[in-house]
């Protein structure tokens, strides 16, 4: 590891001026000190946001939450509140790390996080998204890897988090330069979709203030996979969310996590749920739609199978 400035800021400003081209953020450290420790990441100054002001802070109105990039994943978990209207999001939290995890990593934190494949992380290989010329998951070990991807590499984002939040219409208000810029769940993912060496759209600088969700009247839910009942990623995640009057769905968001390198949704698989009565059919139809395109790989392919009925049952659990 090599040596680095660690400095405190005290305004959104101030920290992304500290920043700047060779700095990185740091509040839970669950991500960037892993980077650090396996020389992925080389920065010449961290810099401590823990203290902004109203980063720790949720706060409730009529109109939308208001959720600061310091509050942590446990606290978003025990919430009674938000857990009442939004319990999608209460559920993707929970299923965040380990409790000692989630009790030291922060929602700015997860939803910025980088790539969890090994290829990436290992200290021996310089892969596509690291700069290389190859995605060694391609034709290697990608049991873990995406299903739908724009670019060459086939790394997923790991973040529970943003599922979630895509299916809630939330947005992030990002500090960049001297302003502050709101960015929709899929804007602030889409540069992952083409650019192989994209973890997101933000630039090294650019620091997610707080997340801002729009109360609608809809229910949410949020079902995952893994391989191990705690303390694992998911292989495969769901989050909806729509208005549901009787059986029949208005205003729905489908969307996939660990499948491709952004919260994977579809304009079609959400349209066609538009004013129809929910049933095992309806929600086997919107799971074909929505997994209409998938390409698996050759160690992957289970994950199409677990997708269709973790979106019928994410579906379903929205009507019960």
């Amino acid at each position: 590891m090599k040596a680095f400035e660690y400095v405190s800021a005290q305004t959104p400003q101030s920290a992304t001026d500290l920043a700047g081209a060779n700095g990185r953020f740091i509040a839970g450290g669950i991500d960037i000190l892993g980077e650090i420790k396996d020389a992925i990441l080389e920065p010449k100054r961290l810099v401590n946001v823990k203290s902004l002001p109203n980063s720790r802070d949720i706060k409730p109105s009529d109109q939308a939450w208001t959720i600061g990039t310091n509050v942590t994943v446990a606290e978003l978990t025990w919430h009674a509140e938000l857990r009442k209207i939004f319990p999608g999001l209460a559920e993707a939290a929970a299923e965040v790390g380990s409790p000692q995890i989630r009790n030291v990593a922060t929602v700015g934190g997860n939803l910025a996080q980088h790539s969890r494949c090994w290829y990436y992380r290992h200290r021996d290989v310089r892969c596509l998204k690291e700069g290389g010329s190859t995605c060694y998951a391609r034709e290697g070990e990608n049991k873990y890897h995406a299903l739908f991807s724009g670019n060459p590499c086939i790394s997923p984002t790991p973040s529970n988090l943003a599922i979630a939040l895509t299916a809630l219409d939330a947005t992030a208000h990002v500090q960049r330069g001297g302003k502050v810029v709101k960015m929709s769940m899929p804007e602030l993912y889409e540069k992952a979709w083409s650019n192989p060496l994209a973890h997101h759209s933000l630039e090294t600088s650019d620091l997610i203030l707080h997340v801002e969700i729009p109360v609608r009247q809809r229910r949410s839910a949020y079902l995952q996979m893994a391989e191990k009942h705690d303390f694992d990623w998911a292989l495969v995640s769901c989050s909806a969310a729509a208005r549901v009057e009787g059986q029949k769905l208005f205003g729905a968001r489908i969307v996939l996590g660990q499948v491709a390198p952004v919260p994977y949704r579809s304009d079609e698989a959400d349209k066609f749920l538009e004013g129809k009565i929910l049933d095992n059919a309806v929600a086997a139809k919107a799971a074909e739609l929505l997994l209409a395109a998938a390409t698996p790989f050759q160690h992957n392919a289970y994950k199409v199978p677990l997708a269709h009925a973790l979106i019928r049952r994410t579906l379903l659990k929205l009507a019960s």
